[in-house]
């Protein structure tokens, strides 16, 4: 065996956490002095190596230097100026500092997985040595996670790197099935990059094999693939993760343009693709109705013991960080995510209605009542209690400034909002005053939702058919799915939904849609992806609020609270620096 796997081998298993989901089997220790052919037989080593692919998976959603993705969107900004993504809104992304940046990690892992599918699954190892049945079941189902660890990191790649050269050409990255050693190098380093669909393809394939040898779901008690196994890669995630490659595949963003052009059939053809593969994870992935999400299924102490059907990938933790991060100061946080009025403005009233209806009987001096449910949810404003504890106070009366108002501490919101979503509803999580300490909590965040599933369903419809017609393949409509998604998030009436509906305007509808996905996934990191793969305005100016205490009720004036230098190359994220450097048959995204 080459030299370098060894090392490789070796460094893969020094650095190897000893946590994942439930299953307290899979904390092994490892001792780096056991020779290759000795090591490969040893099950604990060759699915530690594997692990480690989950592990570089983020527990929580504030992955991007302690931020939400979000904040680089229309849906937020950060109150701290030190961020890297505060650097990259106010123009500081290129080729060598990219807060983004995933393409060596994830070809790290690459590495992890494909040697664990060269030495893992050979006649040499045995994961149970005194019964068979058990064996194949591991065995199967570590292959399954193999392939669909491969297609999440692709995807990851795609999303980040995948864009449109200056010549026309969609390309995302450099396909790699297998391990790279030394010698390998230099081959690889001349390799191109392979096109949009290719990729596409690729993943879709993977997800493809993943599915054979996966379970559906981890249920019942079977120590292999019952429910002490939930967290890792299930059937159900797979074909879900097959629903966002298409979905992205068919983007106008990542289309290849100028004499690399497709045909509308083509592009028809990829819009048809999503529709099968969406409909595919609902009826052979089992995934049932949509359910709204509710914040006891993401954050509290039962989440440690149950995953909801909702989530078909997600990742635990036990901890306070976003709470740290993103508790309004008062309450002993950072306030680092500031929701936009932006955002706000999004929320329809209960009727269904945008705000900017006059149908919807929105009053701008009392902006809070009657909202979608998803506005509640996601986070606190002027007056909102805060955790069982008080009202916020963001506003200002004369020169006094309320305590969670700008400037009454450092800290506290620029906009006028702070973070609800995936935060604890603990009072006491940052400081207890009965026992003089913090506590922790237990989150789960999910990484495929199968909300997911129909939104991608939604739009893939709405681009074929308008809102009401129906697709070969599918019995669906993109207003029946809008529909019964709003109706689960508190809107009362069809009555607006009915309206443009009727209009005969796809482009109309599908904005619809897409705004509906906004509210749907917001702090969950794809508004940021959403803009880029539909070519929508990266550079609005961020707004806020502010309010002006005045007798019992308050006078609320919008104000811009940031402004971004996001330019036009935005668009698609360069290529490496260093990796193009090290190949130059990179081509490098366009605008860069």
């Amino acid at each position: 065996m080459n030299k370098m796997k060894k090392i490789v081998y070796i460094a893969a298993i020094i650095f190897l956490s000893t946590s994942w989901a439930c299953d307290d089997a899979l904390g092994t220790k490892y001792n780096d002095t056991f020779g290759d052919e000795y090591t490969w037989t040893l099950p604990d080593v060759a699915l530690g190596t594997l692990m480690n692919a989950y592990n570089s998976i983020p527990s929580l959603p504030n992955s991007y230097g302690n931020d939400l993705l979000d904040v680089a969107t229309d849906n937020a900004l950060t109150g701290t100026r030190s961020s890297s993504l505060y650097r990259f809104v106010q123009g500081g992304l290129n080729p060598t500092s990219n807060a983004l940046g995933n393409w060596s990690l994830a070809y790290d892992q690459f590495q992890y997985i494909h040697t664990f599918m060269e030495n893992g699954l050979g006649s040499n190892i045995k994961y149970n040595l005194s019964d068979s049945v058990r064996d194949k079941k591991i065995r199967d189902r570590s292959r399954g996670e193999a392939y669909f660890l491969r297609a999440w990191w692709g995807m990851e790649l795609l999303k980040v790197f995948g864009g449109v050269t200056e010549d026309g050409q969609a390309l995302g990255y450099p396909i790699i099935t297998k391990f790279i050693t030394e010698e390998d190098r230099e081959e690889i380093n001349k390799k191109t990059r392979n096109t949009y669909e290719e990729c596409v393809l690729q993943i879709i394939a993977d997800c493809d094999s993943a599915f054979k040898y996966l379970p559906l779901a981890y249920t019942g008690g079977d120590v292999d693939l019952g429910t002490t196994q939930e967290g890792r890669a299930s059937g159900k995630a797979a074909l879900a993760l097959q629903s966002r490659a298409a979905l992205y595949g068919a983007s106008p963003g990542y289309q290849p343009a100028g004499s690399f052009a497709l045909s509308t059939d083509s592009l028809q053809k990829k819009w048809e693709r999503v529709v099968h593969l969406s409909e595919r994870a609902i009826t052979m992935g089992n995934l049932g109705a949509y359910t709204a999400l509710k914040e006891n299924m993401y954050v509290g102490n039962s989440v440690q013991q149950t995953t909801h059907a909702e989530f078909l990938f997600r990742k635990w933790s036990n901890n306070r960080t976003l709470e740290n991060q993103n508790f309004p100061p008062l309450f002993f946080g950072q306030g680092r995510t500031n929701p936009s009025q932006n955002l706000v403005d999004a929320y329809p009233a209960k009727n269904g209605y945008p705000i900017s209806d006059v149908r919807s009987g929105y009053n701008s001096q009392n902006p809070y009542v009657n909202r979608d449910d998803r506005f509640e949810l996601t986070l606190f404003y002027n007056g909102k209690i805060f955790n069982s504890e008080r009202p916020l106070e963001i506003y200002t009366q004369g020169t006094a400034k309320g305590r969670d108002a700008a400037g009454y501490d450092y800290n506290n919101t620029i906009t006028g909002y702070y973070l609800k979503k995936f935060l604890s509803p603990i009072k006491e999580m940052l400081y207890d005053p009965s026992t003089l300490s913090a506590k922790n909590d237990y989150h789960q965040y999910p990484l495929l939702r199968r909300a997911e599933v129909y939104y991608n369903l939604a739009e893939a419809l709405s681009e074929l058919a308008g809102a009401s017609g129906t697709v070969s393949g599918s019995s669906r409509t993109a207003y029946s799915i809008i529909r019964d998604i709003r109706t689960k998030n508190g809107i009362t009436s069809t009555a607006y939904l009915d309206e443009i509906a009727a209009e005969s305007d796809k482009e109309k509808f599908l904005l619809f849609v897409l705004n509906e996905r906004r509210l749907e996934f917001a702090f969950e990191n794809e508004r940021f992806f959403d803009l880029r793969r539909r070519m929508m305005p990266l550079n609005e100016s961020i707004r806020g609020i502010s309010a002006e205490k005045e007798g019992t009720g308050f006078i609320y004036t919008e104000f811009v609270a940031e402004q971004r230098s996001m330019t036009d190359n935005y668009q698609y994220m360069p290529l490496p620096y260093v990796e193009t450097l090290k190949n130059p048959n990179l081509i490098q995204n366009k605008g860069w």
